[in-house]
């Protein structure tokens, strides 16, 4: 009984010193800071909550190529502002330049023979009321004419049509924007109608994308204010609300699939969305990016009040 009381003391001891460690190894632990930007949270209720994905105004473009082929020379660099119409990517064109240079020796060689066959037929036609031409050599000398004058339209149509293959080489802006991404070099392969190698975009001003729960969508009205934090921002601590104002664009009338926002097109999860666009105005003074994620509260509080 005694060698019974001794084993339990020891083992209290031996418990009571391992818990006396394992304080002072957590006292010695450095404490965890607050995050420097407290998350976004309702501040009223009747809110609907909702996920948004920043783009540059009217959508981001990405830009695509028409035919398959090997860049020759990439124009453009990341931020580079161009205009509608300037060259973006140039793809190797000297097949095309070959053949067109063919053409071009076609054109010619139709030409000084349409032009000699028209000589022939005015100078027979000059001569028919002698009599030294028969009516049916003279309409053969027309005719002649007439071939030779469409086989130079056609030569000049060939030609023509591979000056237009020689320009969809060269991929132009369509809009006035900013170079957001450029995601092919010089020698690579671009496929048509492959992953776009370079996205534009207008960031003077920025819209969002808002996603909206199909089960709040029935509260959704064009109009409503809404406001939006990025991501895990509200207040930068010690200073004022860091909210930014948005303005209503249009509701997208078609409930989609979700995406999950990790940038992988084939993430999804269970879950259907109403699309909602707002527009805003680039904050002074603070960076925003093109496809950063923000948390929107759309304000629907007025017409779920009572009586409304």
């Amino acid at each position: 009984m005694f060698k019974k009381r001794l084993l339990l003391f020891a083992l209290a001891l031996a418990g009571a010193a391992a818990a006396l460690q394992l304080t002072r190894g957590t006292a010695t632990e450095t404490p965890i800071k607050p995050p420097p930007y407290e998350p976004a949270t309702r501040d009223k209720d009747g809110l609907i909550a909702a996920a948004g994905l920043v783009e540059a105004v009217a959508e981001n473009t990405l830009l695509g190529s028409p035919t398959s082929g090997t860049v020759a020379k990439v124009h453009v660099k990341v931020w580079d502002k161009v205009k509608a119409g300037d060259p973006i990517l140039t793809l190797d064109d000297r097949d095309l330049r070959a053949q067109h240079a063919v053409q071009k020796a076609a054109v010619d060689a139709a030409a000084a023979t349409a032009e000699r066959a028209a000589d022939t037929a005015r100078r027979w036609t000059g001569l028919k009321d002698s009599g030294a031409v028969s009516a049916a050599d003279l309409l053969s000398y027309q005719m002649a004419a007439k071939e030779a004058q469409a086989r130079l339209a056609l030569a000049r149509a060939q030609h023509d049509q591979t000056a237009v293959l020689l320009d969809r080489l060269v991929l132009r802006a369509p809009i006035d924007a900013t170079v957001l991404q450029v995601g092919v070099r010089a020698g690579e392969f671009v496929a048509s109608g492959a992953k776009a190698p370079v996205v534009l975009g207008d960031i003077t001003r920025l819209q969002i994308r808002c996603d909206v729960d199909e089960q709040l969508a029935t509260r959704m009205r064009d109009g409503l204010p809404a406001k939006g934090y990025l991501k895990g921002e509200s207040s930068l601590a010690g200073a004022k609300d860091r909210s930014i104002a948005l303005k209503f664009v249009r509701i997208e009338p078609f409930v989609i699939p979700k995406t999950s926002l990790t940038g992988a097109s084939v993430e999804r999860v269970d879950t259907r969305v109403l699309q909602v666009i707002y527009q805003f105005d680039r904050p002074a003074g603070r960076a925003l990016f093109v496809g950063q994620q923000m948390d929107v509260y759309i304000d629907a509080s007025s017409q779920d009040a009572p009586g409304k």
